[in-house]
């Protein structure tokens, strides 16, 4: 038994050197040269953001090299759905994400009402940059955000399927079930948020998510991916575990997404990404926050129960 739990101590910390030399490796040979000190901005290139969404591989990579490197196998490699019995936590893991990231932007309109801009602003500068115009397009500008927010919320989760399923193989499929053995539920959610969070670390300091020039840069942005990583990981780590499967949280993270710009488009000028309308700011991830903490109330309580019986 000690033998076992020493092996997979091992197996958690090569997958996590793996994954994090591979992503770091990537950043600094291969975007960073491509984005040097002169040309670094918020609105990263096409390349730059092709580059950084084939990141997303590399957990599964992770994954891979160490179950071959290990002797580990593919067994009980949580990519099983089980859906018997887990309907319910599939639609959560389907829809919840959307509908939540919607009410954190209703909420930062209503506490930031200024912010609304009902004449899509940071859209039209969007769409203006793209060679398009508000006036020549076929429709609205708020049937445009409706369509997008509708196909996010219902196709989104099944659209981003791939890529996330290269980040939530390793993140909710391999690291999840192991740290689970090692450490009580709440401080693993938070170890496991915070190596997340990391792991974003460099694309962090080329302006994802958090864009760059704010004070603290790029450390602020990090600590703030860190806790992003943190609150969505909660929800993302629920329904994994509920189902003993990364692919619930695969349709989450895609769910999350497909929708978690919407917001910016009501703005003036893409609004803040520390508080929001965007669930990576503070009030735009409230009710993650809130959603999260029941989902861990229940987990636990859940449990409990199980372990009684």
């Amino acid at each position: 038994m000690e033998t076992n739990k020493k092996l997979e101590t091992k197996r958690i910390f090569i997958y996590l050197a793996l994954t994090f030399t591979i992503t770091y490796s990537f950043c600094f040979f291969v975007i960073y040269p491509l984005n040097t000190s002169d040309n670094v901005r918020s609105n990263l290139d096409s390349l730059t953001t092709l580059l950084i969404a084939s990141i997303m591989f590399f957990p599964a990579l992770g994954v891979l090299l160490t179950r071959l490197i290990t002797k580990e196998g593919f067994k009980n490699a949580w990519l099983h759905p089980h859906f018997k019995g887990n309907i319910k936590t599939y639609l959560l893991a389907y829809f919840g994400p959307g509908v939540l990231t919607l009410l954190g932007t209703a909420l930062h309109f209503i506490i930031f009402p200024d912010d609304f801009d009902s004449s899509f602003g940071f859209l039209n500068t969007m769409l203006e940059s793209a060679g398009a115009s508000a006036d020549t397009y076929p429709m609205s500008l708020s049937t445009l955000i409706l369509i997008q927010a509708l196909t996010g919320l219902f196709f989104g989760p099944l659209m981003n399927f791939l890529t996330c399923f290269g980040e939530e193989w390793g993140w909710r499929g391999y690291l999840l079930p192991k740290m689970s053995e090692k450490l009580p539920l709440i401080p693993m959610l938070l170890v496991n948020g915070v190596i997340w969070g990391l792991w974003h670390a460099p694309i962090t300091a080329l302006g994802h998510n958090y864009g760059v020039g704010y004070p603290g840069f790029p450390f602020t942005g990090i600590a703030a991916m860190c806790v992003f990583c943190i609150v969505i990981g909660a929800f993302l780590s629920y329904v994994s575990l509920k189902t003993q499967s990364c692919i619930p949280a695969v349709l989450g993270h895609g769910a999350i997404n497909s929708i978690a710009g919407i917001g910016l488009y009501m703005t003036k000028d893409g609004g803040n990404a520390f508080i929001g309308p965007a669930p990576t700011g503070i009030v735009g991830m409230l009710p993650f926050i809130i959603v999260g903490v029941i989902l861990i109330i229940r987990y636990q309580s859940e449990k409990k129960k199980s372990d009684v019986q």
